[in-house]
């Protein structure tokens, strides 16, 4: 089955400086860092504009996809949608460090969106950004309400230094 993200440029590419809006949506499998992934079902949305330069194809625009993941903070639930800005260089002999590679007249927008995803997926997904957590000594959930438990005082990384103040 031939990728969703692959796209013809050969009519662009004859003339210099000519643009065409291209968008392309479907899965890519395996977008996943350590806290968070795009689910596998989902798709992933490329709406760039490509732009025929000497020898190459610009494309610019951005990739947009959901995700989830589990919070850090209180381990419930973690889901948002991503919007990334890309503008991207595809040559018939790239540089793999730096550039993406044009197949005569198709070029493939899915590794392109693969690394854009990826480099944002967060790595710490939080459920929103005042996330209280859990409580250290019962496990409550501090997002429902406080737990009861009598606060710490003390903070036993400073015992050291509390125990000099006191001489």
């Amino acid at each position: 089955m031939p990728s969703p993200f692959v796209v013809n440029v050969g009519g662009l590419r004859r003339v210099h400086g000519t643009r065409r809006a291209a968008q392309c949506r479907g899965p890519i499998p395996g977008l996943a860092v350590t806290g968070s992934a795009v689910p596998e079902d989902a798709d992933v949305v490329v709406d760039v504009v490509l732009e025929s330069v000497p020898a190459a194809v610009l494309a610019t625009g951005r990739v947009e996809a959901p995700w989830r993941g589990e919070c850090r903070r209180c381990l419930g639930d973690a889901s948002g949608r991503m919007h990334v800005a890309v503008r991207e260089l595809f040559e018939e002999q790239p540089d793999p460090d730096q550039t993406y590679p044009l197949d005569g007249d198709k070029l493939d927008l899915g590794p392109m969106a693969r690394d854009a995803v990826l480099l944002e997926l967060p790595l710490v997904p939080l459920c929103r950004e005042g996330c209280r957590g859990l409580c250290l000594r019962c496990g409550t959930d501090l997002n429902q309400g406080d737990c009861g438990c009598a606060p710490e005082l003390v903070d036993h990384r400073w015992a050291a230094l509390d125990a000099l103040r006191e001489n």
